[in-house]
């Protein structure tokens, strides 16, 4: 018996080295002398050494940070960019058999779609469409990858960087967009005051006595302030009727 216990020991540890063990977050693809023999679900497998071999794939969604890229847009405008893509494996065979370290193959598709499509956009879109241009980033690269067992779920611009020169210029032209709007408002401003004025004036020129009660109004709201000096201006009406009793 105490021959037997360490032919049983090898028994139990050859056992275990030829089990194989798939997470639940990830899926297995086996290999049978060298060619590809199906996909493993997570559990326990055991495997024959030399002949089988299990190949792991990770089925998380990842999250890769697309280092900043220099890129020049459709107006010649030098900038610095970078974001943000999250993928998952959506086939582990794919993953694979069809390309070599997918994660490191998803990260220079975007990179140079990044590029590309700044490519083809001027800095006004640049930096007021940057939803429209994720989107399209995201379904260029899902579309690339689809052959590799990949599915893009989001791609997102996270900082665009432009030379000094440059924000300053557009500093400036957003001062003077300011300014001319500012300009435009008091335009109209004085326009609507004008208009009111118009049609205050008529209306008073149409009631008979509305411009001397106005003027008693006025008077009585100047003298309540007794620091105040009034020149009192006679309405030619007034003069008119004063000459038609000196003429009686």
């Amino acid at each position: 018996m105490e021959n037997l216990f360490p032919l049983i020991i090898l028994v139990v540890i050859l056992f275990f080295a030829c089990l194989k063990q798939v997470n639940q977050y990830e899926r297995g693809v086996k290999f049978t002398m060298g060619k590809f023999s199906g996909i493993v679900n997570p559990g326990w497998y055991p495997i024959v050494p030399v002949f089988q071999s299990i190949r792991k794939v990770d089925m998380r969604l990842k999250a890769i940070d697309v280092p900043s890229q220099d890129a020049i847009t459709k107006d010649n405008v030098s900038a610095k960019i970078n974001a943000v893509i999250y993928y998952k494996v959506v086939d582990a065979a794919k993953a694979i058999l069809e390309v070599e370290r997918v994660d490191y193959a998803v990260l220079q598709l975007a990179q140079t779609t990044m590029r590309n499509i700044v490519g083809e956009v001027t800095l006004d879109e640049l930096l007021s469409q940057r939803g429209v241009i994720s989107d399209k980033i995201e379904k260029l690269v899902d579309e690339a990858t689809l052959g590799w067992g990949v599915e893009v779920t989001v791609a997102e611009l996270k900082d665009i960087n432009l030379p000094q020169e440059m924000i300053r210029t557009i500093a400036k032209q957003a001062e003077a967009e300011r300014e001319r709007r500012a300009v435009i408002i008091s335009a109209e401003g004085e326009v609507a005051a004008s208009e009111n004025l118009a049609k205050a004036a008529k209306i008073l020129s149409d009631s008979p006595g509305a411009l001397h009660l106005r003027t008693l109004n006025s008077i009585n709201d100047i003298s309540s302030d007794a620091s105040n000096t009034v020149i009192f201006a006679v309405p030619l009406e007034v003069l008119k009727a004063f000459e038609g009793f000196a003429k009686k």
